[in-house]
């Protein structure tokens, strides 16, 4: 409970229609795109880095947890307040500051919703590559807080490649500059990358200087199919050893086809093993066309049974509809999914999937992967009705084999979702207890009261 003097200091700061904490509003901000949902005592929105840091002294001041929050489109529940405390909603921080064509950089605050930021500097020829699922509601902020990822990742990189410089604000209200615009910079340690990834745990980000770059003049997209799914495995290596980097080599498996099929009925072959979705991309147009032809024929090389090039936009854009449609296709196998996002090298792609679909069956329920192929990133989607306690007992149980086959597979717990809470378990498994132990320190050096999304992305010390 937040004492009513508080509140009058924190309305004196943001405003009083800023400062929320009625039932109904608590509720709102008590959930993210996980399954996990804990009301906070109050939701305070500042507009900007300085309202930021005068909210932070004051929840310093007064020992309160402080959980940021974006859109809410995590999926390690890394924005739930379990703590209860502050939620401290940063969508208003939602200004463009700055485009600057001749450095190609622009400024914009954490609250940019990623879609909007793209399509704005795409109407000035530029290009923001990082393209995280969930673009159309996730925020810079929220993207920078778990180094967010996307299809286009396999040529261009993820967030944290594009992130110059960030201001943030510490648990105690400081101020914190990093970085800026200068592309080479080795001047002490490198504390944006440092906060890249940090999930909230050790500073709020309001602001970020993003690199740029020209906007590809040219696409072409083709959907290969196959019967065998280590002959869509094979398909992606080859076409790298051939020099050709393809902007997205997106992967379906035949569960994910199918479910995809029964909800939106757009004549995907039902009998295939896997679906690749392959892009190429570039500012000549006869070199994006050979980079295709280049893809098409090593995919029939390594057993695709049809390579369908789309010879349209309107064509490209139907390619795109399955892969994009997979999330709300699963509400019609089960009411609740727990979307994971292991990372394997890319060899490894068939026996996870295989290893997959034998922990699927060995648990009785139903898991979808789908997932960059290009970088090994996967995304097995446990499907379930939690309404059923004993489905809920298996989903953890079928959580914690699929972690551990991809540590066992040479991989990791996460690419791109983060580590949350979800994933808090099977941490030591990934990284032992020395890095577990550093780690902890760093985030002892950066909020010594441990308010700042308390108990997220690793256990407290």
């Amino acid at each position: 409970m937040i004492e009513p003097r508080v509140v009058k200091e924190l309305e004196v700061v943001v405003g009083k229609e800023h400062v929320l904490s009625s039932p109904e509003d608590l509720i709102a901000y008590s959930y993210d795109s996980t399954f996990e949902e804990h009301k906070p005592d109050i939701v305070v929105s500042p507009a900007n880095t300085e309202e930021v840091s005068q909210v932070m002294r004051i929840a310093y001041r007064e020992n309160i947890p402080v959980v940021p929050r974006g859109m809410g489109s995590g999926l390690a529940a890394a924005s739930i307040p379990y703590s209860g405390g502050m939620v401290l909603n940063l969508t208003r921080l939602n200004r463009i500051l700055e485009i600057d064509q001749e450095n190609m950089i622009a400024t914009v605050e954490a609250g940019v919703v990623t879609a909007d930021f793209q399509a704005t500097v795409e109407a000035m020829g530029l290009f923001y590559p990082p393209d995280p699922s969930s673009i159309k509601h996730s925020t810079i902020g929220g993207n920078i807080a778990c180094n967010a990822g996307g299809p286009r990742c396999l040529k261009y990189g993820v967030t944290s490649d594009y992130v110059l410089g960030l201001t943030a604000v510490l648990p105690s209200g400081e101020i914190l500059k990093t970085g800026g615009k200068a592309i080479k910079n080795v001047t002490g340690l490198n504390l944006t990358q440092l906060l890249l990834g940090s999930e909230g745990t050790l500073a709020v980000i309001t602001e970020a200087l993003l690199r740029l770059m020209p906007k590809p003049k040219y696409t072409r997209t083709a959907m290969v199919t196959y019967t065998q799914l280590d002959d869509a495995a094979r398909t992606v290596n080859a076409i790298l050893l051939e020099g050709v980097v393809p902007a997205t080599i997106e992967l379906m498996d035949d569960t994910t086809i199918n479910t995809i099929e029964e909800y939106l009925h757009l004549g995907l072959p039902t009998d295939a093993a896997a679906i690749l979705i392959i892009e190429t991309d570039g500012s000549d147009e006869q070199t994006v066309l050979r980079e295709m032809e280049t893809v098409a024929r090593v995919a029939r090389e390594c057993g695709a049974t049809n390579v369908r090039v789309a010879q349209t936009e309107a064509e490209r854009n139907e390619l795109w509809r399955g892969r994009r449609s997979v999330s709300p296709s699963l509400a019609r196998r089960r009411p609740n999914k727990l979307g994971e996002d292991i990372s394997v090298p890319r060899s490894a792609i068939p026996e996870a999937i295989r290893r997959i679909k034998a922990i699927s069956a060995k648990y009785n329920l139903p898991i979808v992967v789908f997932g960059h192929a290009g970088d090994g990133n996967l995304h097995p989607n446990i499907l379930f009705d939690k309404r059923d306690p004993d489905e809920w007992h298996r989903v953890e149980q079928v959580s914690g084999e699929i972690f551990g086959m991809a540590v066992e597979l040479g991989g990791t717990l996460t690419g791109e979702h983060g580590v949350g809470v979800l994933k808090q378990p099977y941490l030591e498994m990934a990284l032992g207890k020395t890095a577990i132990a550093l780690q902890q320190g760093i985030k002892k050096v950066f909020d010594p009261k441990g308010l700042l999304n308390p108990g997220k992305k690793f256990p407290a010390a």
